[in-house]
């Protein structure tokens, strides 16, 4: 696989936001690194797709997905240079791959597949969707949060992966996911 889709190998507990859009990812990775005095790493697609809009008013297409891959990794890799036990990721790979599989019919990459296969997470904790949906130019299933949230889990599922789904508001899902981080 190519050098820009490799993960970095470290020593950190590296711990993904994962599921549907609209369910509290980025407001829990950034918590939980301050919480636990480190780094997280955002979501490299929402700035990379949100300047597409802004340029063309285009949404993303297929051969996006490469590229976001590719970004998200390498945001990875480098704030994981600077953290310190863990690393909290505003998704990764396997979710570029759910989503392209849930917008693109029939939606095949042996590229995404196999990195999405070598990178390697502790722990997934899959958002749920009692948060209220927020509206913005790239979110846009508002009237499908429940089967894309059966997409993203049965995902980790058949894949046998780690998760915990966490429900509620930050501080519940804060405490929740301190529960479970003490035990990796």
């Amino acid at each position: 696989m190519e050098k820009k889709l490799r993960q970095a190998e470290d020593e950190l507990i590296k711990i993904v936001l994962y599921g549907p859009e609209s369910t509290g990812k980025t407001s829990l990775a950034r918590a939980l690194a301050l919480k636990y005095n480190t780094e997280w790493v955002p979501e490299f697609a929402r700035d990379y797709l949100q300047d597409k809009y802004n340029a063309s008013a285009e949404i993303c297409k297929p051969e996006d997905l490469i590229p976001i891959a590719e970004g998200q990794l390498e945001s990875e890799n480098f704030k994981s240079q600077n953290a310190k036990q863990y690393v909290f990721c505003d998704t990764n790979v396997l979710q570029t791959l759910v989503y392209a599989k849930a917008y693109y019919k029939n939606f095949q990459d042996k590229i995404l597949e196999q990195c999405a296969e070598e990178c390697h997470y502790a722990h997934y904790f899959l958002t749920y969707i009692d948060t209220p949906w927020v509206e913005d130019d790239l979110r846009d299933k508002p009237n499908q949060r429940k089967s894309m949230f059966t997409i993203f889990e049965q995902e980790l599922i058949q894949r046998n992966l780690p998760y915990t789904i966490l429900k509620g508001d930050l501080k519940q899902r804060l405490y929740q996911a301190a529960s479970i981080i003490k035990t990796l």
